[in-house]
Formats: C-alpha cells, sequence, structure tokens
C-alpha cells in the first residue's frame, strides 16, 4: 500500500457479540481505519452503544442487517460454521480482504486464506496477502508458549498443557454455565483431552518444526472471572533456566506483543484490556513449567484480528494497538 493512502474501508459482520464489541472499539480508534459498516441481525437498527454501552458518544453507528461486501477488509465474527456458510451465500468484492474469527478456515484446504498466528506466520501474512484465518485463544496461548521449543527441535517428552479462561470465552449468548449464579464461586473442567483447539496446535508446531511433534494433553477449564486465559504447561526438557529463558527471549525479540519474564511467573491481570501474551518459564531438575498469559478478546480474537489487518495492508503492526491494562 503507497504512504499516501490513509485511510481503509473496514465492515464487520456479528457485532452484538463480546469479540465483535472489542473490534468495533479497535477501529474506531484507528488511525488508518473508517468503520463503514456493523452488522447484527439481533440488533439491526439499533445504535451500536444500544448493545457496547461503553460506547456511547464514541460513535452514532447504527448496526445495519447487511454490509455492501465493497470495504477493503471484512471481518467475520460469527459463530463456528456460520462465516463459511454466510460467505457461500453473499457477494463479497474479489478485492476485499477477509478475516475471520471463527475456525471454519484455520484448517481447511483453501488456498484462499492463511492461518494468521503473526509469531509463526507473520512474513506469509505479509507478503502473500491472502484472506486470514484468526486462530483460536486457548490456541493462542499454547501456541505462543511452546513455538520457540519447536522451532528449536527440543520438544521431545509429552507436554501437559492446562487453561483457564473467563466467562467471555464463552461468548454472549446464555447458557447454563454462563449465568452468574453459575460461574461465580466455581470451576469446572470441559473437553478434557478433546477441545477443538487442539487441532490447530499441533499443525502450528508442526510447521514450526518442520517435523512431527510429541503428545500434547490439553485439559481447559472454566474460570469465575470474565476475561483473560492462564495456560500452564509442563515437559520435560534438558535446558536449564537460563537456556530456556534466553531461547523464548530470542524467539519473540522481533515480536512487540510477546514478553518473556527474566524471572518469575506472569499474572493475569498483566495482560487483560491489552494484546500482549506475557510468558514466564522455570525449570526444576529435568521438569520444564511455561506460563502464557493473553486476553482472550484481545490477542486471543479481535486484537489479532487487528494485528493481522495492519500486517496485510502494510500498517506498522501495533497500529491502534498500544493499548495499557490499569492492572485492576
Amino acid at each position: 500500500m503507497s504512504a499516501d493512502i490513509t485511510k481503509i474501508r473496514a465492515e464487520i459482520i456479528g457485532g452484538a457479540g463480546y469479540a465483535g464489541g472489542e473490534l468495533i472499539r479497535l477501529l474506531l480508534r484507528h488511525p488508518h481505519v473508517e468503520t463503514a459498516a456493523v452488522q447484527s441481525a439481533s440488533s439491526a437498527g439499533k445504535p451500536i452503544y444500544s448493545v457496547h454501552k461503553d460506547l456511547v458518544g464514541e460513535t452514532e453507528i447504527v448496526f445495519s442487517d447487511k454490509v455492501s461486501g465493497d470495504s477493503d477488509v471484512l471481518f467475520l465474527c460469527m459463530g463456528h460454521g456460520q462465516a463459511n456458510e454466510w460467505l457461500q451465500n453473499n457477494r463479497v468484492n474479489p478485492n476485499t480482504k477477509i478475516i475471520d474469527l471463527s475456525q471454519d478456515f484455520r484448517y481447511t484446504e483453501n488456498t484462499d486464506f492463511i492461518y494468521g498466528l503473526p509469531e509463526l506466520r507473520r512474513d506469509a501474512v505479509r507478503t502473500e496477502k491472502k484472506h486470514i484465518a484468526n486462530p483460536g485463544c486457548f490456541a493462542t496461548a499454547v501456541q505462543l508458549a511452546l513455538l520457540p521449543l519447536a522451532a528449536a527441535h527440543v520438544l521431545s517428552s509429552d507436554i501437559h498443557a492446562t487453561a483457564i479462561t473467563g466467562s467471555t470465552g464463552a461468548g454472549q449468548n446464555l447458557s447454563p454455565t454462563s449465568h452468574f449464579s453459575w460461574r461465580s464461586q466455581n470451576v469446572q473442567i470441559y473437553k478434557p483431552f478433546d477441545h477443538q483447539h487442539l487441532r490447530e496446535i499441533r499443525i502450528s508446531l508442526q510447521l514450526a518444526s518442520a517435523s512431527n511433534v510429541p503428545p500434547l494433553h490439553f485439559i481447559p477449564v472454566r474460570g469465575n472471572f470474565t476475561r483473560g486465559i492462564h495456560a500452564s504447561l509442563v515437559t520435560k526438557t534438558s535446558l536449564d533456566h537460563r537456556e530456556a529463558v534466553k531461547l523464548f527471549s530470542e524467539y519473540y525479540r522481533t515480536h512487540y506483543f510477546v514478553t518473556v519474564l527474566p524471572e518469575g511467573l506472569p499474572e493475569l491481570k498483566m495482560v487483560t484490556q491489552t494484546n500482549k501474551c506475557v510468558i514466564g518459564i522455570e525449570v526444576k531438575n529435568d521438569m520444564l513449567l511455561i506460563v502464557s498469559v493473553i486476553d482472550n478478546l484481545l490477542k486471543g480474537a479481535a486484537g489479532q484480528a487487528v494485528q493481522n489487518m495492519n500486517l496485510l495492508f502494510d500498517f506498522p503492526e501495533t497500529c491502534g494497538l498500544m493499548l495499557k491494562s490499569s492492572g485492576f
């Protein structure tokens, strides 16, 4: 993109949910984006701030029942299976870039889409200029914890991962496990060893290592907080603490949004309301502990989608994403 083009037009399908709301907030404040239309089947005709109440006074955009399909970039914030169906039934300009936040194109052989984990495929996103399959939230936290080991070919033993997520990870629609009275003061394991994000994690690790990777045993957990993912992973290692920190720090040296702690382990509040991932490492005897924390709605969804948009349109990768948590 030439330097004299300062604005691109963005449209959103499915803007009433949690990830859609975060995406709207980011795009409204992005210096190179005009938010042209935000679709919502459930809220068409209503002001955006009637759903995302913190945006009162910031925008007068009204939810629409459709989009033009002629924007520079189209974000799909829809349920799994719905994005692919929408694209089959609606016209989109061939020049429009699509960023899908569902899992519909993460495993596809469709060569129009590329898996958009910037810390793994930044150069490919920049140069190939394809549509983007945005990674899942659990997958992002776990992949960022393991990519340096995979790339260095030092993943040789079984990996045991436990990750706890906030209630926004379940989406905005009510379910028995999303009511406050159920979620508050409660913790629950679900889909042990069989979460849908396992597939994309394995594919990425194989891509990073150019070989097969050892088994990954993943235990997802529902937590009693609203946003964020705290992932802890354990595997055997021949590295000592200094070597492990050096390996991770070198891998992420050119990736702004990932920080590796020299000592200690990260806390969730270090990353909520930001697009950051913070990683901490401990080694005891031959066991390696990696803790990775992200905000599931930002680095795990909307923030990463904007990061990919920046790469696609040759904006600075951090543009519109310099967010800071209050710490509270």
